[in-house]
């Protein structure tokens, strides 16, 4: 008997990052010197393990004429409708045995074979890199024949030196990619696992006198208005920058006047780098970074961050992205208010730096690091704590900092994350120091912020962030004189996250506190034809976590949802504040550098959602921090009196057309109740008349025994009554790590999913219909005394619940309110919170106006289907056939399912539109949280079990 072994190359489990690559050095700077792109169809053959295959194909020659095509970029399990395998998706846990350095013998491997001739006029002379901007997760390189070396680091550039190589046509470049390698063991950062070449292989030619590498030093002296600036170079040069009118050697230092480059005012100067060789174009931002007196500043200002936590994400491409998208993100967020980004957890797309430097972003570039599997074992074995990684460590953080070392936006390096404690980071904190002291440095796996300029967390809830604001969060005495970060907070799973408002109070009430960055910005759903879009399990994975990869403010086709609406609307540059009847509003810049001179301010007074006046307000251009009274105009003649509920809208917009956005785009507003809601005043009393089974008040028909009401004048209604059960939402079902209890859970338990309802009497009186019932989930005492009192005049139907808790409520309610059927309802009108949806700690976005949408649009299409799509302060609505008005005023949803069906739906494929359509009208919602990873519900947006009594009137429309 034999048995045969695969034995993968020893390159595959070794530890060091590699062989044969040339030194790291500043990265993607375009010149004049002769490039070829290797982006495109590359021929591609798919072996199960690192040792099936032989490496003859990388020899010339080798006919790979039946072997598939495939693009790159790209990711090959993306690729080949599953002929290549299956992405995989883990949050922490590694997908495969953990054993250190090894990995699976079943380790996919790709090799790609790309043949290419040099263009026309290709140089003669010099020589020649070849430069791979990112591969999953380790490859070895040949070109015509030749073996160049080996890599591991999968979103780092790697190049190699081929002048001597090169042939004028039919050169064969052979790259063999594994999927897993002992690089993997580096790479666990909370995403899926796609093996493959996904960022640009492109060749350079590097004529005599070429720049190889050099580094921009522009600080800012913000005191003198000065800026100084010394371009170093390993090969001599000057450098001008016209604009100045300077014209410099290389390593020579000028100072002269500047305007400052910071995220709000991205001021950039063009520059020449010029070489006897090359000749290098740039783009310079003056600015100074620096840890002061507890704060991290910019050009000698403390700065707020508004930031999103960003994984790079297409959810047809994976992480394989082209400019245009690189740019649509940068877009949104500057549209969206936001000021920062930390490219969690890995270096970005070169691109996406330049985008940030031209539109303004300040940005935390993060090392392609993270070992968070290790914590299963209570970080045994972590490598980042193992001297034999360093090298590997060393070598990451040098390709990351020497890549992206001449970017302005980029203030602050991080470390890593989640890769625990040890002496490896140590070593990379001490390596970016000495090679780059401009800038701060971040980690926040460490609480003693040994190697780190700031104390930063991860999920602090609202009172432990308020404690650290005011100096009382312990700990060592180094760490308290830092400033804080929240590197993470505000979980955006599903519908969510709640809390900001909150978060950003505390923000801007200590100074310590400099802001924090969402996680996060992407969900990364896969567009799948089975389920809309696919998450961890979909694949078959043997280990995975589900839709903890769907967890942004963007969903995954990049259509804002919800909770970035929010975090707009909470992190706006200028605060607007006031009342309303006093006649001024208060505005503030909150910016942290530029004045309001950018922004031009409007009003308008609105009378139930139609405008009765508008204008230009004039507001002065205040500096940062600045506040002033300003005066509103009269109240628009003809608007007084019992009209309607009154509101003063003012807007702040963009005066002018800026690289991001046109002229009039919105960046700030405030409401400010004007007038109060009038009240109507009832018609004549009707009186109940029972006939046949059926009893008629007004325009309401019930059923004589058990006095459900069928029908409003000819609109049948279908089981109207109580309703406190939602589909749970993410962050209802909370995380299990999460100390506090999670509410879905709480919920299913008592039973609230399966309540059943009793009627116990049906009273007729002389004008009203009370319907007493109890609502209870079977095998608990606890239940809801309910009594429905209706009464009603010619025209309106009304109705009045009150609701008594009895037995003891432990934990806090979904919602409470009715919900009821309409056999034909589309079109939707509204006067209340809107557009979009909203829920008690959710809500700041949602302006008071009178909105129209359709049934189908109300929905919000979170990835995992779950409760969505409510209106908040709801006054009236239209639908079906009927009006709908509150007392006080409501929730509103509406959708063409069950709650129940919305909660058993896995997939938006899962909900097929009945011919029903179900209303909720909700006198109290519980809040959102983000306990899917963050601090759940506040206590104030906690419904409690209480008695309640809240009213409605029904009326026919037609």
């Amino acid at each position: 008997m034999s048995f045969r072994t695969t034995t993968a190359p020893a390159y595959v489990e070794d530890v060091s990052p590699g062989s044969g690559a040339l030194p790291p050095r500043a990265g993607y700077a375009a010149s004049d010197a002769a490039t070829l792109s290797l982006d495109g169809t590359w021929r591609f053959r798919l072996s199960p393990d690192a040792g099936s295959a032989d490496e003859s194909f990388a020899r010339p020659g080798y006919d790979a004429g039946d072997w598939a095509g495939i693009a790159v970029p790209g990711h090959w399990v993306l690729q080949g409708e599953g002929a290549f395998g299956a992405p995989i998706y883990t949050n922490h846990t590694y997908p495969f045995p953990v054993d250190p350095p090894r990995v699976p013998a079943e380790n996919p491997t790709g090799d790609h074979l790309r043949v290419f001739d040099l263009p026309d006029g290709w140089p003669d002379g010099g020589d020649a890199v070849l430069r791979f901007d990112g591969v999953e997760s380790c490859a070895r390189v040949w070109l015509n024949g030749t073996a160049l070396g080996d890599f591991k680091g999968s979103r780092l550039p790697h190049e190699f030196a081929v002048g001597a190589l090169l042939r004028p046509a039919g050169n064969v470049l052979a790259l063999r990619v594994h999927q897993w390698s002992a690089g993997s063991y580096l790479e666990d950062q909370d995403q899926w696992w796609l093996p493959g070449v996904f960022r640009s292989v492109t060749l350079t030619h590097r004529p005599p006198g070429a720049v190889r590498d050099f580094f921009v030093h522009a600080a800012y002296d913000h005191v003198q208005g000065e800026g100084t600036l010394r371009v170093d170079s390993d090969v001599p040069g000057r450098v001008t920058v016209p604009e100045l009118g300077l014209d410099l050697a290389t390593g020579e230092t000028a100072r002269v006047p500047v305007a400052p480059w910071t995220a709000e005012t991205p001021r950039l100067y063009d520059a020449v780098l010029a070489t006897a060789g090359e000749r290098v174009p740039l783009r310079i931002g003056f600015r100074t970074v620096a840890l002061d007196g507890g704060l991290i500043k910019v050009n000698g200002r403390p700065v707020l961050f508004k930031g999103v936590n960003r994984h790079e994400w297409h959810p047809e491409r994976g992480r394989a992205l082209d400019p245009a998208t690189l740019r649509e993100d940068v877009l949104l967020m500057k549209r969206h208010n936001i000021n920062a980004v930390r490219t969690a957890h890995y270096p970005p797309h070169p691109a996406f730096l330049d985008l940030c430097d031209e539109y303004g972003l300040w940005v935390i570039d993060e090392c392609d690091l993270e070992t968070h599997g290790f914590t299963e074992q209570d970080w045994r074995d972590n490598p980042v704590d193992d001297d034999r990684w360093t090298p590997a460590l060393l070598d990451r953080a040098a390709r990351m900092v020497e890549r992206d070392k001449n970017h302005p936006s980029v203030i602050i390096w991080s470390l890593g994350n989640e890769a625990g404690t040890g002496r490896g980071l140590t070593a990379m904190a001490r390596w970016i120091r000495a090679r780059d002291s401009s800038r701060l440095l971040h980690y926040e796996g460490d609480p003693t912020c040994r190697d780190t300029d700031m104390y930063t967390r991860m999920y602090a809830d609202h009172a432990e962030t308020e404690r650290i604001g005011r100096g009382l969060d312990g700990g060592p005495h180094r760490r308290r004189r830092l400033p804080f970060l929240l590197c993470e907070y505000a979980h955006a799973m599903g519908n969510g996250p709640g809390g900001l408002a909150d978060y950003q109070r505390i923000f801007e009430t200590y100074e310590r506190i400099q802001g924090g960055f969402v996680w996060e910005w992407i969900d990364h759903g896969l567009k799948d034809p089975r389920y809309g879009f696919a998450y961890g399990g979909d694949f078959g994975e043997e280990v995975h976590d589900g839709n903890f990869v769907c967890d942004g403010l963007l969903l995954p086709d990049r259509t804002p949802s919800p909770g970035l609406v929010e975090l707009k609307k909470v992190v706006e540059p200028v605060r607007i504040e006031g009342d309303g009847t006093g006649g001024t509003v208060r505005v503030t810049n909150r910016q942290d550098f530029a004045d309001l001179a950018a922004f031009a301010f409007t009003w308008s007074y609105e009378i139930e959602g139609g405008t009765a006046g508008t204008g230009p307000l004039s507001v002065p251009p205040l500096a940062p921090g600045e506040s002033a009274e300003v005066k509103l105009p009269q109240q628009p003649e003809g608007t007084g009196g019992p009209a309607g509920e009154a509101v003063w809208t003012v807007r702040a917009v963009l005066a002018g057309d800026t690289a991001w956005a046109e002229r009039g785009h919105e960046v700030a507003w405030a409401q400010l109740p004007a007038a109060a809601r009038p009240q109507v005043s009832p018609g004549p009393v009707a009186r109940p008349v029972e006939r046949e089974g059926r009893i008629t008040l007004g325009p309401g028909v019930f059923d004589a025994r058990s006095g459900a009401l069928l029908a409003v004048g000819e609109v049948a209604v279908e089981a109207l009554r109580l309703d406190v059960w939602r589909a749970p939402t993410d962050n209802d079902e909370g995380a299990p790590w999460q100390p506090e209890a999670r509410p879905g859970p709480l919920w299913r338990r008592l039973g609230l999913h399966r309540m059943r309802h009793r009627t116990d009497g049906v009273e007729v009186g002389a004008d009203t219909v009370t319907v007493r019932s109890r609502v209870a989930p079977a095998g608990r005492e606890v239940g809801l005394r309910t009594v429905y009192r209706w009464t009603g005049d010619g025209t309106r139907l009304r109705l009045a619940v009150t609701v008594t808790p009895e037995g003891e409520w432990t934990v806090p309610l979904p919602r409470l309110g009715v919900r009821f059927g309409l056999a034909s309802a589309d079109g939707v009108e509204w006067f209340g919170g809107g557009p979009g949806e909203g829920y008690p700690d959710t809500a700041s976005a949602t302006r008071l106006g009178r909105w129209r949408s359709t049934v189908d649009a109300l929905q919000t299409p979170y990835v995992r289907p779950q409760e969505n799509g409510a209106r908040p302060a709801v006054r009236w609505a239209e639908l079906g056939g009927l009006r709908i008005e509150g007392d006080p005023e409501f929730w509103l949803t509406a959708r063409r399912w069950t709650t129940e069906q919305l909660d058993a739906a896995r997939h938006l494929t899962d909900l097929t539109p009945g011919d029903t359509v179900w209303v909720n009208l909700d006198h109290g919602q519980t809040g959102i949280g983000s306990q899917s990873c963050g601090p759940g519900t506040l206590p104030p947006y906690r419904l409690r079990a209480e008695r309640a009594e809240f009213r409605f009137s029904f009326s026919p429309t037609r």
